[in-house]
């Protein structure tokens, strides 16, 4: 949990820093291809004034950046001047006026010549200064690899930095956490003493008032209520158990259809009572890596799940398979769908999808134990619901041999 913080925290730090970067570029990037045009269009406009008495020298504009003056005449006429550097015969000259004709702006980009271009009519002629923008289109380009650089470096330094710096943010929180786990799992382990010495003597109790039908009913509720509150607190101990990681280490092969199998035959006299149908599908010589006993508890906590929330009458129905490398067990049930916006909700401790299921005599915590052994084992744990049924799905991976 506290990793999966770290990596929140600099996904998110990552992700502002790139935003703002992205920003900076941009702007960058357009405040300079906006300068360069700027700047050409005024070369241009130098260009065109040329012919008026401005001193301009043919070829060249007053900041050094090469160009060429066309002059279109009335009857079609084209002369060029200043187009030494360009070297351009008339058919040549002829398609590049052409094609500024034909745009609708008197300034622009010729991309197919790699040419910025500034019109002006006088009495006599159409003047068209032409001036080459691979320069311009150089410059922009040179800009993108220097951000993209720049970029990349300040991420990967970023990254590095904002890994390092989570660790001091998720310090408090690993802190408190830890804090939680020690009492969950102290407070459990205190109060299965005194739990069972109630339970004990509640059957001392039984025996002693055997006879006494006023006191049975009061010793029965004293009888079921602590068998509820040790099966929370065995809940709660496992949860502290699996989160803590304390299991990770004692994993082994665990043939998972022959555990799966075991637990559909424990079940299926529970369903028969509960005259729910039982059914099941399971693929042989599943493994996988992990704690035989958890795994055993996270079918259990399904089918249980299943058969208590089913209609009666309805179906319950177990498939184990392998696809793509992974075990899928699904467990789906009939009965109404579960709403979509408590789906999500549905692996929280304590929490109840509608206010019936407390009459289960559960505490919420199933799911929540469920997940989290899933989770231990590096799987992956969903539920879907629809007015069919409502299924729930794990992947494991399989083991590899």
């Amino acid at each position: 949990m506290i990793q999966k913080l770290r990596w929140k925290v600099v996904a998110l730090t990552m992700l502002f820093v790139t935003a703002i970067l992205l920003s900076v570029f941009a702007g960058t990037y357009f405040n300079a291809r906006s300068s360069l045009r700027r700047n050409a269009e005024q070369q241009l406009q130098q260009a065109l004034q040329a012919g008026d008495g401005s001193p301009f020298r043919p070829g060249q504009s007053q900041s050094g950046l090469p160009c060429f003056v066309a002059e279109v005449y009335s009857n079609g006429a084209i002369r060029a001047v200043g187009s030494n550097y360009y070297q351009l015969n008339e058919d040549a000259l002829r398609q590049i006026v052409a094609a500024c004709l034909q745009q609708e702006e008197d300034a622009g980009l010729l991309k197919d010549y790699h040419l910025r271009y500034l019109r002006q009519g006088s009495p006599l002629s159409l003047r068209i200064a032409f001036t080459d923008s691979s320069l311009e289109q150089a410059a922009l380009a040179s800009l993108v690899r220097t951000a993209l650089v720049v970029g990349i470096a300040a991420l990967a330094v970023l990254l590095v930095c904002s890994y390092f710096l989570s660790a001091l943010v998720a310090k408090p929180v690993e802190k408190a956490w830890q804090e939680q786990q020690r009492f969950l799992s102290d407070a459990s382990h205190e109060l299965k003493t005194p739990l069972t010495v109630v339970l004990s003597s509640t059957e001392l109790l039984a025996e002693h008032t055997a006879g006494n039908t006023d006191a049975t009913p009061y010793v029965e509720n004293i009888r079921a209520e602590g068998q509820r509150m040790r099966k929370l607190v065995e809940d709660m101990l496992t949860l502290s158990r699996a989160e803590s990681g304390q299991a990770r280490s004692a994993f082994t092969a665990v043939d998972l259809s022959d555990l799966t199998a075991g637990a559909v035959l424990r079940f299926e006299p529970v369903a028969y009572e509960a005259r729910r149908q039982l059914d099941d599908r399971i693929t042989e010589g599943l493994t996988v890596s992990g704690d035989a006993a958890q795994l055993t508890q996270l079918i259990g906590i399904l089918l249980d799940n299943g058969i208590k929330y089913a209609p009666e009458g309805s179906f319950v129905r177990l498939e184990l398979c392998a696809r793509d490398r992974q075990a899928v067990l699904t467990v789906e049930n009939g009965g109404d769908p579960i709403p979509a916006e408590q789906l999500p909700h549905l692996f929280e401790r304590f929490y109840r999808a509608d206010a019936s299921r407390s009459d289960h005599g559960s505490f919420g915590l199933g799911l929540s134990i469920a997940q989290t052994i899933v989770h231990a084992h590096g799987g992956a744990i969903r539920t879907e619901s629809d007015r069919q049924s409502t299924r729930f799905i794990v992947t494991l991976p399989l083991q590899r041999t």
